[in-house]
């Protein structure tokens, strides 16, 4: 317990099973990713997910959470999150997606997504995918023993802001484990000191949507669907990571490294 918020710490065989789960995510999310292209329905992705995730031994931990409808969310252009698998959604040239998969496997949960570009997109289409990696991998860089939650939202929020983008405020990255949600919150906006302390044995996602427009954002008529007030385009990318006393262990790297992997520091220039 530190403060009001309950935090898991996991041993050594938990974070094992942590890994096990995660690395199946990630193989799900690398099968999907390879298979997108203009024509595809985000059905068609759920059902791709459903079955590689049972392939791997696993369950689709978003399937029937608190009554939602699919296995994956699939979240394209203005769309920020929690987007609902359809036929009637077919990916167009020019999309961005962003495909976010968790897998239940032996009793844990692994958590991942990555934002695709579906054939040739706009400059500002890849800007704001390139923008959303690069919060993710600031927010994950300043994870370690000792540090505060409020550390990972700041240097997210400021990465944002250098770049020119918003970040969304009323979704954040959780505590995961045997649950696939569980404290603590992970803001992804805040300030450098303050929240609970970070402790090796936590597992949370950091998980920041990222928007070239407003951060703000409305839940359509599903009662899932969020998207940005002003139709700009969102993007968003998701590890689990394990904090350990030398600093952190992403437990959902790609199984090749894949495109969606954390990148070297790089200059970003809107054209």
């Amino acid at each position: 317990m530190d403060g009001a918020v309950s935090i898991e710490i996991h041993g050594r065989n938990e974070v094992e099973r942590l890994r096990r789960a995660g690395k199946a995510a990630a193989e799900t999310l690398a099968y999907v990713g390879r298979k997108l292209a203009p024509g595809i329905t985000t059905a068609q992705i759920d059902a791709w997910v459903r079955s590689h995730t049972a392939q791997l031994g696993g369950k689709p931990s978003q399937l029937g959470y608190e009554g939602f409808p699919a296995a994956v969310c699939t979240s394209r252009n203005e769309v920020v999150c929690h987007g609902v698998p359809s036929p009637k959604v077919v990916l167009a040239e020019g999309d961005i997606i962003n495909v976010d998969v968790t897998t239940m496997l032996g009793g844990f949960h692994g958590d991942t997504s990555a934002t695709f570009m579906i054939g040739r997109v706009s400059d500002e289409a890849r800007y704001v995918v390139e923008a959303a990696r690069s919060c993710r991998d600031a927010g994950i860089a300043v994870v370690r023993h000792g540090a505060r939650l409020g550390d990972i939202g700041a240097a997210i929020e400021e990465t944002a802001k250098k770049l020119g983008c918003t970040v969304v405020r009323d979704f954040g990255g959780h505590g995961i484990g045997r649950r696939m949600h569980q404290g603590p919150h992970v803001a992804h906006t805040g300030v450098r000191g303050t929240g609970p302390r970070l402790r090796a044995g936590m597992a949370i996602t950091v998980e920041p949507m990222v928007c070239l427009g407003r951060p703000e954002v409305r839940v359509l008529s599903d009662g899932w669907t969020v998207v940005t007030v002003d139709g700009s385009l969102s993007a968003q990318f998701e590890h689990t990571i394990v904090i350990t006393e030398a600093g952190y262990e992403i437990m959902t790297v790609p199984p090749t490294g894949g495109a969606w992997a954390i990148q070297p520091e790089r200059e970003l220039e809107l054209t």
